[in-house]
């Protein structure tokens, strides 16, 4: 917990510094650490009574409580707001005082959390699961320092700067990048493993418990000389001087780590200047540039969704010690040095442009007696080894026809393949669910929501969640005179309350059925295949779904990945998924079936998509296979499943049985060319079509499938 403690006490000393995102498992106190700060922040001094906490020395020209008059002010502790994962945006940014517009007929403006956190924190547990619609504002509010209000008439602006602090859970989903871009340090925290500790952790809790007001009185004394050393630390950190040196360091350590746009380079500044002040000195030095790497960099070096957030400190030694001294790089060339001849110029020796760039650590055994330039090798996937060579086709019988028996069972099918390496991924076409769903937000399909375009109003059932200001009173507006209004205000009754309509998108389930058989390992297709799942993945992360994974090969079907949030999780299981065997088709379908039946009792108003990757040819134990794989696909036509085929067919000679497939499914085939976002336009016209007319003819589609293996 050191790093959690420092990153909250640096924001503390210097909020310029961003705030903190706070990684760990479950259980680790992320909570409670961050609600600890409220004690030790010191107070601030308000304006008496402005709701938008402007200071007295420089009150907010635009506060819509203004213009202040010059006075004392008064102080009062510092807030910790705390934003909950599911609130509005109403209660988040503020809105139209809606009872003292109906009764007194005036505008008033109902300040939001934003306007509470003003000049304090700005708390969200479980930030990874916030709405994206409350994202988008927060970002707004983050980057412009204020928010502003338009709505129901409504025009406010008021300052809204505060320290962002957000807690998660990995294993429940990532952060969008543009959020994830704007906490300015981010510590990664896990339950210690030492016994000493555990066992003093249970007897704090458990003396806590018991006498909470004893329990603090015991650390009162620690608090007050940390809530001092942060005034200290305040007050020395305008007089800490950043040199030249220390900000050639902060700029070559984001260049080497190839870190976007240049926010990094300034949160480090600020943070190693407050890593100064905080150690009572007034010059920043290496140690605190080193140290703020480690907690401004992390989270940044995140080139896609799949990379683990981390630093190569090795790296990041190399480059200060390079950088060190004077600050300029310690290996150019002197005057009468050809940088394009001497090997340790900065075009030739470890870290130039032209160099080897590689920790000595990671160079071979033979790098040495190569000519003085080492090749690096080529960095692979911990997840992803490289398969070992393997016949040009599986030995696996054709479609249809039974297995012998005694055959081995899953993870034990005969030729079974190590994991082959992904494809590169791509941007994929657009898969959604046909319909009007009401389903949690999300960014794929169509859905009724309490967030986004007002599309209509009607009698609220039950309670009312969303006015619809005009149509309130216009339903009022007739009754007037009968109800004997004399004054302003508007005589509003219940039966004239209008709920409003809104139409936004939502996150669906997308449930993957791959088929892992020996078949997909011919011509190493495996890698294409791992390639398109890959990329479908990137999309589910982007628009906010949940994902599951079910494989079959052998002579059965698995859960690979329980459906989730944490895209990572699947990517992670794609990677390790081996080949080889038979290919019970059927299998993975009822499987896929049994998934979506449980998911459907745990939350049934989030719709599935149903993605089978295959080349659509199946392999069993006795009878026809393909029959029972075309049974097993109708339950799920039955049940109304939008359904996508990825027909991972290739060659010259095509059997078309995916297209078959997709036409029991009610859903359509799609090659892995079509996959692509610049393929064929139609894709999900495609889909839709193929629902709505399985909706309307109680049929499958199988002349869709049949007209695209012709065509």
């Amino acid at each position: 917990m050191d790093d959690l403690r420092l990153a909250l006490l640096l924001n503390a000393v210097s909020p310029a510094v961003g705030g903190v995102l706070v990684r760990g498992e479950k259980g680790t106190a992320k909570s409670t650490a961050v609600r600890a700060l409220a004690a030790l922040m010191p107070d601030v001094d308000v304006v008496a009574g402005c709701r938008f906490s402007c200071a007295p020395a420089a009150p907010d020209p635009r506060c819509p409580d203004g213009p202040h008059e010059a006075a004392p002010g008064t102080a009062r502790p510092a807030r910790i707001v705390e934003l909950p994962v599911g609130a509005s945006e109403d209660r988040l940014v503020g809105a139209l005082d809606i009872e003292r517009a109906l009764a007194d007929g005036v505008k008033a403006f109902e300040p939001g959390l934003l306007a509470d956190a003003h000049r304090g924190v700005l708390y969200v547990d479980e930030v990874n699961l916030l709405h994206d619609h409350l994202v988008d504002l927060l970002l707004d509010a983050a980057a412009m320092g204020a928010s502003h209000v338009e709505r129901e008439g409504v025009s406010v602006r008021h300052a809204a700067r505060f320290l962002l602090v957000g807690t998660m859970n990995p294993e429940e989903g990532e952060l969008r990048p543009q959020l994830l871009d704007r906490f300015g340090l981010t510590v990664e925290v896990a339950a210690s493993r030492e016994p000493e500790q555990r066992v003093e952790v249970v007897r704090r809790r458990l003396a806590y418990d018991d006498d909470p007001s004893a329990f603090a009185a015991r650390w009162a004394a620690e608090e007050a000389a940390l809530r001092a050393r942060i005034v200290t630390a305040r007050a020395t950190l305008p007089r800490v001087e950043l040199g030249d040196a220390a900000l050639r360091q902060i700029a070559a350590t984001c260049a080497a780590f190839e870190v976007d746009g240049m926010r990094a380079d300034i949160v480090m500044a600020r943070a190693a200047a407050a890593l100064a002040a905080w150690a009572g000195r007034t010059d920043v030095r290496e140690e605190d540039v080193r140290r703020a790497a480690l907690l401004a960099l992390p989270h940044r070096r995140r080139r896609n969704p799949f990379d683990a957030p981390g630093l190569d400190e090795d790296k990041l030694d190399e480059t200060l010690e390079r950088f060190g001294g004077d600050g300029r790089p310690d290996t150019e060339p002197g005057p009468d040095t050809d940088p394009d001849t001497d090997p340790s110029g900065p075009d030739g020796g470890p870290g130039g442009p032209g160099g080897n760039d590689v920790p000595p650590q990671s160079q071979g055994p033979d790098s040495a007696a190569s000519a003085g330039q080492p090749e690096p090798p080529e960095p692979s996937r911990p997840s992803e080894p490289s398969s070992p060579s393997e016949p040009s086709e599986p030995s696996e019988p054709s479609a249809g026809q039974p297995e012998p028996s005694g055959s081995p069972a899953v993870g034990a099918a005969a030729g079974e393949r190590g994991a082959e390496r992904a494809g590169e991924p791509f941007r994929t076409r657009v898969l959604s669910v046909p319909g009007l769903g009401e389903g949690a937000a999300g960014r794929r399909s169509r859905a009724r929501t309490e967030h986004g375009r007002t599309t209509g109003a009607h009698r609220p059932q039950g309670t009312l969640t969303a006015l619809h200001l005009a149509a309130t009173v216009r339903a009022a507006a007739p009754h007037q005179h009968a109800r004997g209004r004399r004054g302003p205000g508007l005589v509003v009754r219940r039966d004239d309350l209008r709920q409003a309509a809104r139409e936004g998108r939502e996150g669906n389930l997308v449930l993957f059925v791959v088929d892992a058989s020996g078949s997909m390992a011919a011509r190493r297709r495996m890698g294409s295949v791992k390639g398109a799942v890959l990329s479908l993945l990137l999309d589910a992360y982007q628009r906010r779904d949940k994902v599951g994974l079910v494989t079959f090969r052998g002579t059965g079907a698995e859960v690979a990945l329980p459906p989730t949030s944490s895209v990572d999780a699947a990517a992670a299981r794609l990677g390790e998924l081996p080949t080889g065997g038979r290919t019970p088709l059927a299998a993975g379908l009822l499987k896929a079936h049994d998934v979506l039946r449980v998911e459907r009792l745990r939350d049934p108003s989030r719709r599935p998509l149903l993605v089978v990757v295959t080349d659509g040819r199946a392999t069993g134990a006795g009878g026809d296979a393909l029959a029972l794989a075309g049974r097993a696909a109708r339950l799920h036509a039955a049940e109304g499943t939008a359904a996508v085929v990825v027909d991972c067919e290739t060659g010259p000679v095509r059997l078309g049985l995916a297209g078959d497939l997709a036409r029991d499914l009610g859903g359509t085939a799609v090659t892995l060319d079509e996959l692509r976002a610049d393929s064929i336009a139609g894709l999900v016209r495609d889909v839709r079509a193929a629902t709505v007319s399985r909706t309307a003819t109680g049929t499958g589609t199988g002349s869709t499938a049949r007209d695209r293996r012709a065509a």
